[in-house]
């Protein structure tokens, strides 16, 4: 029976497969956009966090954790839009994962952070998802190369 209906569900939701495509690059962009955009706009906030963390000496020995926390958001702003119109997907998608992977580790591998570390492991996995399989349908991508996404 549960067979039937996963079937039947597949049926419903596969023609939908290119707005979803659509969707799910923008909604997984935002996170990035709209946290890009903390970077500047709550500078103080996140330097306050950075403090926080067990690994704030870590930071400070890359360099000046403001110049990080403003380099790190005009990635997340930049990659993020380009994401979102599907504009050298997988490229952004790396970018993004890189950029994600130590602010991660620096500042949600801390005590009461459990939340937000499972949430930016959840981001890390979209973004897998969008480098395996491309930018899918209704992207810039798909305009440049001359071809249509490949489907799953």
């Amino acid at each position: 029976m549960l067979r039937s209906l996963d079937h039947w569900l597949g049926t419903v939701f596969a023609p939908k497969a290119g707005l979803v495509d659509v969707l799910f690059r923008l909604l997984t962009s935002l996170i990035f956009i709209i946290g890009g955009l903390g970077h500047f706009g709550r500078s103080d906030d996140m330097l306050l966090r950075m403090e926080e963390t067990p690994w704030r000496e870590v930071i400070r020995s890359i360099g000046d954790p403001l110049l990080l926390l403003h380099m790190s958001g005009a990635v997340f702003v930049i990659a993020g839009l380009m994401l979102a119109i599907g504009w050298m997907t997988r490229i952004s998608a790396i970018l993004l994962f890189a950029t994600l992977v130590p602010i991660t580790v620096t500042i949600h591998f801390a005590p009461d952070h459990v939340g937000p570390l499972f949430k930016n492991v959840a981001i890390l996995g979209a973004l897998l998802l969008i480098m395996v399989r491309g930018p899918g349908a209704y992207a810039l991508d798909n305009r440049f190369s001359g071809s249509a996404p490949a489907q799953c």
